[in-house]
């Protein structure tokens, strides 16, 4: 049997000697504009990722969805056993505020030994890593120990809305032993990190309307309905001061961590000093397990945005016409984004109001969970370590949200996660970055999961 990590360490070095040639081809990927929300250069993107997909040796091509295209890719051969179904996203969030960023978001500049643009860590930076280990691979060995497919989606910063639907119509051609995603930040500076899961969302949007009018807060203060107060009472109804969700059926299905995942959380190492720099704290006073249950096994219930009346200088007296409040909820594994809703319009409907109010619902991700002690796992998490010489942090879940539970739950295979990005990456915000360093490592590790995956059959 081949071992698999000799030729690991020999593509290694040949990845050593490629590092210009890399980063050139994700600087090209850099330059086009894709962003989703604004339908900004997106297909552009789609198209320049396929043909740097067809000279890497892959057989590519770009596949229609209701909305933006997927683009797919393949290398099968009969005699493999094993196959990797890679996933990420070439589609990038909307790069204002402008002002904030100290270069052009589509001009990639390499500052302080971090690549600074617009999807550099998000996604484009760690899904090319894949694609770049397998034309290495392909270029150095003539072919793959394992089958692999890309499923490159271009709606991800918009929740993935047509994801799933095209999963479900593809499953033949997307079946898979396994789906590998690179995405997110590392869990610390220079520590590779493994993720198993991550919870759901759902966003919703109340609005109410009082008066079809702004109303002068004196001449018609107690007759005119104040619907930014109607939004705070609701809301105050739904939740307490601690975060406890007070709507009914909320927590319903709520799957508790096993002693095994228990016993893992208390395992990882926490320092609440630096995770409190970059959540932007002066301090963080938890415990390792009670962080880690806060992010993967309890959901959360935001207010992400509030907009009435009058929020200028000075002061301007009226009772606002209407107000509107955007609701983010981080959903714990097993919990159902459609039943919530539901429960949630029930809930606002026996609310007692002068108003109307109005619920919608503008995203829905189910979480999504894979066992730790499933064999392809072990693997990923060994392949991990050998890329960056350090174990990774083993999570059971990501606290944020991504189209996982379309291979958990349509394809029924095993999902992870590993990000290959920096933990102050940025991603979303002004100067987005990706270390040159965590790059580089991406591609290692790519190539570490599809040696350890497809040698030791």
């Amino acid at each position: 049997m081949t071992d698999w990590k000799t030729t690991y360490q020999e593509i290694r070095q040949t990845l050593d000697h490629k590092k210009d040639d890399h980063l050139n081809t994700l600087f090209t990927l850099l330059r086009q504009p894709s962003i989703s929300t604004l339908n900004i250069g997106v297909r552009e993107c789609a198209e320049l990722l396929l043909g740097i997909m067809k000279d890497s040796g892959i057989n590519a091509d770009i596949m229609e969805t209701k909305g933006h295209p997927v683009v797919y890719g393949e290398i099968i051969d009969p005699k493999n056993t094993k196959t990797i179904l890679f996933y990420g996203h070439y589609d990038v969030q909307p790069p204002e505020p402008l002002e904030l960023w100290e270069s052009d978001p589509f001009v990639p500049t390499i500052r302080d030994g971090k690549i600074f643009g617009r999807g550099t860590g998000d996604n484009k930076g760690q899904l090319i890593a894949h694609v770049l280990a397998v034309k290495t691979l392909l270029e150095q060995n003539g072919s793959l120990p394992v089958n692999v497919k890309f499923l490159y989606e271009g709606e991800e910063e918009k929740g993935s809305v047509n994801l799933a639907s095209f999963v479900a119509e593809h499953k033949d051609l997307l079946k898979a032993d396994i789906a590998y995603t690179a995405d997110g930040p590392m869990e610390g500076d220079g520590q590779p990190t493994v993720t198993l899961g991550n919870r759901g969302l759902l966003y919703v949007e109340l609005n109410a309307l009082g008066a079809n009018r702004d109303n002068h807060s004196g001449n018609k203060g107690n007759i005119a309905p104040d619907p930014a107060m109607t939004l705070l009472n609701l809301i105050r109804t739904m939740v307490t001061d601690d975060g406890e969700v007070l709507i009914d059926g909320f927590y319903d299905g709520i799957i508790q961590p096993t002693p095994e995942e228990k016993e893992q959380l208390r395992s990882i190492p926490f320092f609440p000093e630096k995770t409190a720099k970059v959540v932007g704290l002066d301090s963080l006073s938890m415990t390792n397990e009670e962080y880690y249950t806060n992010l993967c096994f309890k959901p959360t219930f935001t207010i992400a945005g509030f907009l009435s009346g009058y929020t200028g200088e000075g002061t301007k007296t009226i009772i606002p016409g209407k107000a509107k409040v955007k609701l983010d909820m981080r959903l714990a594994p097993n919990q159902d984004p459609a039943a919530i809703y539901s429960a949630i319009e029930k809930h606002v409907s026996a609310f007692d109001s002068r108003c109307q109010i109005t619920v919608k619902n503008l995203s829905a991700v189910k979480p999504s969970k894979t066992p730790l002690s499933h064999p392809l796992v072990q693997k990923v998490i060994e392949s991990v370590e050998t890329a960056y010489e350090i174990a990774p942090v083993v999570l059971p879940a990501l606290g944020g949200t991504g189209p996982m539970f379309v291979f958990t739950d349509i394809l029924n295979i095993p999902s992870v996660t590993v990000p290959y990005a920096n933990v102050d990456e940025d991603n979303h915000a002004p100067n987005e970055n990706m270390g040159l360093k965590e790059f580089y490592w991406g591609i290692q590790a790519s190539s570490s999961a599809i040696l350890n995956l497809g040698l030791t059959d």
